[in-house]
C-alpha cells in the first residue's frame, strides 16, 4: 500500500539509514518528502511508503555494461 503512512524509524529502517539522518536530511532539505503532522520544532513526522520508495528509486543507478 503506497499510501501507509511510516514513523520516521519505520521509514528509516526501509531506506538503511538512522531517524537521525532522516532528521538531518530535513533540516537540509534533502531526502524524502514527508508529512508534519502537528507544528512546531517536534512535531510528528511521517514518511507515505510511495515517498520513501519513489525518493529510493530516483536514487537507483546502473553501473557497468548496463550503462
Amino acid at each position: 500500500m503506497g499510501t501507509e503512512r511510516l514513523t520516521p524509524a519505520q521509514a528509516g529502517e526501509l531506506m538503511g539509514v538512522s531517524p537521525q539522518t532522516l532528521a538531518n536530511w530535513r533540516w537540509l532539505g534533502i531526502g524524502p518528502a514527508y508529512i508534519k503532522l502537528t507544528p512546531g520544532r517536534g512535531g510528528r513526522i511521517r514518511y507515505t511508503r510511495a515517498a520513501v520508495e519513489a525518493w529510493l528509486n530516483e536514487r537507483t543507478t546502473v553501473t557497468g555494461a548496463a550503462a
